[in-house]
């Protein structure tokens, strides 16, 4: 890959040169392993110091960066302007068009003359399968699913039958979509199975983390609004409906027929029961757990979840307990000193 000037990386980003246009770059690394003819980047202020004493030939940052006496390439945020300046750098190799000899389409499917499939692809009946998709090694597609465009499902991802994956969508290694929910009737002793017939919709713009499984519905759907983004191993049961934008971080989990409006979040080992709901906004700090539903731009911690605001103080207190503990043993034994005086008049 041809080196570029800093000027060509400047315009790409929409930002403008402080320090020499022509100085060359040949990579993008991190501010600790960078050298004299790589661009870092400085996107959080605890690394200031950092990007100061970095070995890096020339800095990604903000206008408020100005006096760092590097070449700088000045954008009004660094951190999106990351996502050009990656797919610039980026290495990775596009598989050609095409379908590998050793993968299965079973009768019916459709799959379009620019979509990629690998090796050991199975595609199920009557399944479609869009322009410039990528199925990599291994993927397994049920029958009567469809994948949208320029969707990517990287190796070992399963659809069972009748999901649906919308357009620019990122599946990566593991996720399972369509799997049965976890409903059983108890009868006589007994856990029968109830036979899930619904399906799961991922609409467009949806990436899911590897390992997270994604289960259909009882009668209906599992749906996961446009835009969510989901982390690795992250568990949505059936009917749980996702808005738009929303992000799951890594071992969270909703439990069935739960509702999630707009841009929700859910932190890392989060957790919600049940057919609750959560509103537009609404986040779940990390480790809580959700017993009742969250109005729309309400932030909730703890467990069982509460006003984030509220526990705090509860943890800030509970910090305390030893000393506040020694304090109460000391006034006892000073009551009880005053006692023993009192009665020995």
């Amino acid at each position: 890959m041809a080196p570029y000037r800093l000027s060509e990386v400047a315009e790409l980003v929409g930002g403008t040169v402080e320090g020499d246009p022509d100085r060359e770059i040949d990579a993008l690394r991190p501010l600790d392993t960078a050298g004299p003819r790589d661009l870092s980047f400085l996107t959080n202020p605890r690394y200031r110091r950092q990007a100061v004493e970095s070995g890096a030939g020339a800095l990604l940052v903000d206008p408020g960066c100005r006096e760092i006496q590097k070449d700088l390439v000045i954008v009004e945020d660094p951190y999106f302007s990351l996502k050009t300046l990656l797919g610039l750098f980026e290495q990775r190799s596009e598989p050609a068009p095409g379908v590998h000899p050793t993968a299965i389409v079973e009768e019916g499917a459709e799959i379009a003359t620019s979509a990629s499939v690998g090796a050991y692809v199975v595609v199920g009946r009557d399944s479609r399968i869009g322009e410039g998709v990528t199925l990599h090694p291994h993927v397994v597609i049920g029958m009567k699913c469809t994948v949208g465009e320029d969707a990517i499902l990287y190796p070992r991802v399963v659809l069972y039958d009748h999901c649906e994956v919308g357009d620019r969508c990122i599946l990566h290694s593991g996720v399972v979509i369509g799997s049965d929910g976890f409903g059983y009737a108890l009868h006589e002793g007994r856990h029968e199975k109830l036979p899930h017939i619904g399906r799961v919709v991922v609409e467009e713009d949806v990436e899911i983390g590897a390992n997270t499984t994604v289960d259909r519905g009882l009668l209906d759907e599992t749906r996961l609004g446009a835009g969510t983004k989901i982390d690795n191993l992250v568990q949505v049961a059936h009917n749980v409906r996702l808005g738009r934008g929303c992000i799951l971080v890594s071992q969270s989990g909703l439990s069935g027929s739960t509702r999630l409006g707009n841009g929700v979040v859910m932190a890392g080992q989060s957790g919600a029961a049940g057919h609750l709901e959560l509103g537009d906004g609404a986040q779940v700090a990390a480790k809580s757990a959700v017993f009742k539903s969250v109005p729309s731009g309400k932030t909730v911690a703890g467990i069982p979840a509460g006003d984030a605001a509220g526990w705090r103080r509860q943890q800030a207190l509970t910090r305390r307990l030893a000393e506040l503990f020694r304090r109460l043993r000391a006034l006892e034994a000073k009551s009880m000193d005053g006692e023993q005086e009192k009665s020995g008049e």
